[in-house]
């Protein structure tokens, strides 16, 4: 569907509208990676029964959609007449690239986690699932059950994922078209990839640091654009394309050695 909808926008807008759609979906398909990697410590933490972790994701998907969509207006609205704020978001993206490269090891303890404290202390919340439900009555009182409270936690880490995920699409496009559909696709595509990643990414070694070199390239790019100096998109598609494509197969060669 991806595929389909840049081609198609390619026909109808050019190739340059096609390859900053291409290039924000990669970007942002390759950024969702850690929101999955997040989601599975969240339902390994919560204890989410795998009948039940798909109903988590869809609402969760529904969720980031809307939330993104209200960020990426804001974020325009702030580009349009703050032009320094680019400044601001390439600090940002570099900032991520260097926690990626710094970060050793994943923490699988949530217990600990901002987010999860935070929800737990205003969501009064049931010991037990009771099946498939959100909310369920205990003790003559409504009460969440703890999908319900899985679900607030992902919303919120999706929101905190953005901050990083929404200036780095910034950095190859202006049109706010091209930034909420390349993320919506990527967001739709969670779903999807959730299977496949949950079970494969400890063995892509080296996809994360890929990540960081794509963050630095597009933090650097915004620098310059704020001075005058445009890299194209085509570059830019290019470059996210092959670093992506290194950390992957760099992985995999690893694993066959």
């Amino acid at each position: 569907m991806s595929v389909a909808f840049g081609v198609a926008l390619g026909f109808k807008d050019g190739v340059d509208k096609a390859s900053e759609f291409f290039a924000g979906y990669l970007l942002e398909q390759s950024l969702s990676v850690d929101n999955l990697f997040v989601f599975v410590l969240i339902f390994k933490y919560f204890k989410v029964p795998l009948m039940y972790q798909n109903r988590v994701l869809s609402y969760g998907i529904a969720g980031a959609i809307f939330f993104r969509l209200s960020l990426i207006l804001l974020g325009t609205a702030t580009l349009q007449r703050f032009e320094v704020v680019n400044l601001l978001l390439a600090a940002i993206l570099l900032y991520s690239a260097f926690k990626l490269f710094a970060e050793e090891e994943e923490d699988s303890d949530l217990s600990d986690n901002f987010i999860v404290k935070t929800c737990q202390k205003f969501i009064p919340v049931t010991s037990n699932y009771d099946g498939n439900r959100f909310l369920t009555i205990q003790d003559g009182a409504w009460k969440a059950t703890p999908l319900l409270l899985t679900v607030a936690v992902i919303e919120l880490s999706d929101i905190a994922f953005a901050v990083d995920s929404i200036p780095a699409v910034f950095g190859v496009t202006r049109d706010p078209f091209i930034v909420f559909t390349s993320n919506l696709f990527a967001i739709l595509g969670l779903r999807s990839l959730y299977s496949l990643i949950s079970e494969s990414m400890a063995e892509l070694d080296y996809l994360q640091p890929a990540i960081g070199v794509v963050l630095s390239f597009i933090g650097f790019k915004m620098i310059l654009d704020f001075f005058g100096y445009h890299v194209s998109t085509e570059v830019s598609l290019g470059f996210v394309a092959t670093s992506l494509s290194a950390g992957v197969l760099l992985s995999l060669l690893k694993k066959t050695e």
